[in-house]
């Protein structure tokens, strides 16, 4: 995606229309056009000249962001200069020159006229002279906001007009109205006729032409600074970036800038100083503060061999490392290029708000023309029916449309990039709170994805370390991941491995050596059963491991028996508490993994989801959540290279951070923490969002559709509500603005509150139990070769009555479950 500031652009009604000018041009595939930071990203193979000239016919200006086709990577192009508010400190000098010049005209056209407050000699009872004067300050303070007048017509000579189009045509009606009147007082006063003149003097619009555009740019400024706090997260994330590095060339030290870091530099890091590049250990040892990447404030020990990454800081020791990720390649910039993409790509959800901006400033106007002229043919004085089309024109607010989708999405991504929550498109943001199925992978996902020690059952008369030492010195010789689980368990216990010999490895039985003249054996009991007799209990020891879904590993010496071993992925330590939360949520969770089904089965137990699929190949992964989708949005959960082809086919793909690049390149959420508490986490953000942003629609739609018939006057026959000009501006400049506070809201939620249960509250509530999902059999090794298909899903819904409490639920579910 090539991404491009556009300049210009005033509301949505402006984003609209380059839209539409850029996918017309010849090989773009796609194009989001963000008001929220000016941006534009364009997907295709058109040329960047082709797209930059066609936003320039379209009446708007644009420049790449990140440099020609096949330059060297930096840092994500949403570069700090994109983020600073620039708008701010120019408004805020437009405003305060229009104030300054605003406070004389309106003591004579309000504090005079209306409560007789004193004038000037040279003004005194000359009203020629006071409408020259008003004429005057009003024309300054138009000259000072020109910009609504150069964009408003440069909308309409493009045809597409747009906000500021409404603004320059109110201001400018209201303006060339109130000199025609001068000119008819001026006729008046030389005639005489008194009466005349004051009737002209009511009917100066000159404060209104100024006020208009004063109350507007007030709330641009508030709009500008609300907008300025939504990248925030952006802006924190690229303050981060290291700016030096200290490189070691030729046995010397040389503070260098970041970008003259290249792949293979050796570069040092002292105590207090910030990791400039992702890069891999090669001396020293430390504590790493990486709580800037993960959120995780408790350091992280860094021996030779480890990985560090940049905007990481070194506590304590001093570090030489060598440079693996340079760059936009580095972990951080990554992290950057991802929230930018977020706010830079447009939800789904914001589509029917795009559609109405396309077309809304133009109905405005006509609305207003009809408008004034209904009033004038049921009679009105001409003046009144103007002040009604200029009401029209500058209550109408496209700003709170075009801002009610990017601001809540900017937010939104941010407080989950703030929380180690990663998404990658708008579109992903708004999909994850749709889900009602969660499928999670087992290994790396539930479980830690290495093998521990368990269970430690010595046979009578032998003893515990005794069963130790012998499986220490056996288990150190071998590579396969249970005899790396033994011997690291029993180097934590301070165990050393005594010499071996004539070391065996008996695929799918075990190992054999000689210590101290006697025969080692370790592995499955029919192996072990050879050598020495197994005792009944023993056996049945061994057959509840493994329905406990452990893999029990026997050991002997000659022809004593010494004991089982238990070894097993174990879940982890937030693994049921995220499960539950998920199901407390309303979701159904489903596990999925290549596991025997006993294993499987077990570890679904101690997890507590509703479902297990074991047996299950990465294709049958893909098909079992095909079927799940015909149930519902499903949200894939995994981290290995056989969860990619899942990740890709679910609505939502959610990647463990630790897990493989081409898992998190596949998904469309990455959990940077790598915790599966995150995943509900996530859910909920994403419903938060997507609950303000429908918020912020309902709020630009009805107060348009309130705010527009009221300014025509539709209600003053029925209630006599009528609104003025200057009011009608007021509204319109902070409709906008409560758009973007409303989304600021959002900085303030708990992502990781479990708070009360969404779903499954007790009470006469709809069960869902889906049967056959596959377990066990989808993708399980048949007769024929692997099956990858799972049979067909059924649902039953069945209405419970008698439940008081979320206990009678879960009576209600075991037995239905048994």
């Amino acid at each position: 995606m090539r991404k491009y500031t556009v300049t210009g652009m005033s509301c949505a009604a402006c984003s609209a229309r380059v839209e539409k000018a850029v996918r017309g041009v010849k090989g773009v595939e796609s194009c989001s056009v963000s008001l929220l930071t000016n941006t534009m990203g364009v997907e295709g193979t058109a040329s960047p000249g082709e797209v930059m000239d066609a936003v320039a016919a379209a009446g708007y200006g644009a420049r790449l962001q990140d440099g020609a086709p096949g330059s060297s990577r930096d840092l994500p192009s949403a570069g700090e200069d994109i983020l600073r508010d620039q708008e701010t400190p120019v408004l805020k000098r437009r405003l305060i020159w229009s104030l300054i010049l605003l406070v004389p005209l309106l003591y004579v056209s309000m504090g005079h006229m209306l409560w007789d407050w004193p004038l000037p000699p040279f003004l005194q009872d000359n009203h020629a002279a006071m409408g020259i004067y008003e004429m005057l300050l009003a024309g300054l303070i138009m000259v000072i906001n020109q910009r609504f007048f150069i964009s408003g017509a440069k909308g309409l000579l493009h045809g597409a007009p747009n906000m500021d189009t409404l603004v320059a045509l109110g201001s400018a009606a209201s303006f060339c109205w109130s000199v025609f009147i001068l000119f008819a007082l001026t006729c008046a006063q030389l005639a005489g006729d008194a009466a005349a003149v004051r009737k002209y003097m009511d009917g100066f619009y000159f404060e209104a032409a100024a006020m208009i555009l004063a109350l507007i740019t007030v709330g641009k400024m508030l709009e500008a600074r609300s907008k300025g706090k939504t990248t925030s997260a952006l802006k924190e994330l690229l303050s981060l970036s290291p700016k030096k590095a200290t490189l070691l060339r030729d046995g010397e030290e040389r503070i260098v800038d970041i970008s003259e870091v290249r792949q293979g530099d050796i570069f040092a890091v002292r105590p207090g100083e910030s990791i400039p590049v992702d890069g891999e250990v090669l001396e020293g040892a430390s504590s790493v503060n990486e709580s800037a990447l993960t959120g995780e404030s408790i350091p992280v020990d860094k021996t030779p061999g480890m990985s560090v990454s940049a905007a990481t800081v070194n506590l304590s020791g001093y570090l030489r490392c060598r440079a693996t990720r340079v760059g936009g390649d580095t972990t951080l910039a990554q992290i950057i290029q991802m929230v930018s993409d977020a706010a830079a790509t447009k939800a789904p959800i914001a589509q029917t708000a795009d559609k109405v901006s396309g077309i809304f400033v133009p109905v405005v106007i006509t609305i207003a023309v009809l408008t004034t002229a209904c009033w004038l043919l049921a009679g009105a004085d001409p003046g009144a029916a103007l002040a009604r089309g200029i009401s029209v024109l500058v209550i109408s607010c496209p700003c709170a449309l075009g801002l009610a989708t990017p601001v809540a999405i900017m937010v939104g991504s941010g407080v989950g990039a703030r929380n180690g929550i990663l998404f990658k498109t708008a579109a992903s943001l708004e999909q994850t709170g749709r889900a009602s199925i969660v499928a999670l992978d087992k290994t790396g996902t539930i479980t830690a994805g290495e093998p521990q020690v368990t269970d430690i059952v010595p046979a009578p008369g032998a003893g515990g370390e005794r069963l130790l030492r012998a499986a220490c010195a056996l288990e150190g010789k071998s590579e396969h991941p249970l005899a790396r689980a033994i011997a690291g368990h029993c180097a934590s216990l301070g165990m050393q491995a005594e010499d071996v010999t004539d070391f065996r490895a008996l695929p799918g039985h075990g190992l054999s050596a000689s210590l101290g003249g006697k025969e080692l054996a370790g592995g499955n009991m029919r192996f072990i059963a050879r050598g020495c007799p197994v005792p009944p209990a023993m056996a049945e020891d061994a057959k509840r491991l493994a329905a406990e879904g452990k893999t029990p590993l026997f050991f002997r010496s000659g022809n004593e028996l010494l004991g089982i071993i238990a070894v097993a992925d174990t879940i982890k330590d937030d693994s049921r508490a995220a499960v539950q939360q998920l199901r407390d949520m309303g979701l159904h969770v489903v596990m999925l993994t290549g596991d025997n089904k006993l294993t499987a089965r077990a570890i679904g137990t101690q997890a507590g989801v509703d479902h297990v699929a074991a047996g299950v190949l990465p294709g049958g992964k893909e098909r079992i959540i095909r079927r799940l989708q015909e149930r519902g949005q499903v949200v894939m959960v995994g981290d290995g290279i056989n969860d990619a082809p899942a990740l890709t086919r679910a609505d939502t793909g959610i990647a463990i951070g630790s897990g493989t690049d081409i898992a998190i390149d596949a998904a469309d959420v990455v959990l940077m923490k790598s915790r599966l508490t995150d995943v509900p986490a996530a859910i909920r953000l994403s419903r938060a969002t997507l609950r303000n942003i429908r918020e912020n629609l309902f709020w630009a739609f009805i107060y348009n559709i309130i705010g527009i018939p009221l300014a025509a006057g539709a209600f003053s026959g029925l209630f006599g509500w009528e609104m003025d000009p200057m009011f009608c501006a007021a509204a319109m400049s902070l409709s906008s603005f409560c758009v973007v506070s409303n989304a600021l809201r959002l900085n303030f939620f708990r992502l990781h509150d479990a708070g009360r249960p969404e779903g499954r509250s007790a009470g006469q509530q709809p069960m869902d139990i889906s049967l056959d999902l596959g377990e066990g059999d989808a993708g399980s090794p048949g007769e024929d070769g692997p099956r990858t298909e799972a049979p067909a899903l059924r649902r039953l819904s069945i209405y419970v009555d008698g439940m008081m409490c979320a206990h009678c639920e879960m009576r209600v579910k075991d037995a239905l479950q048994a």
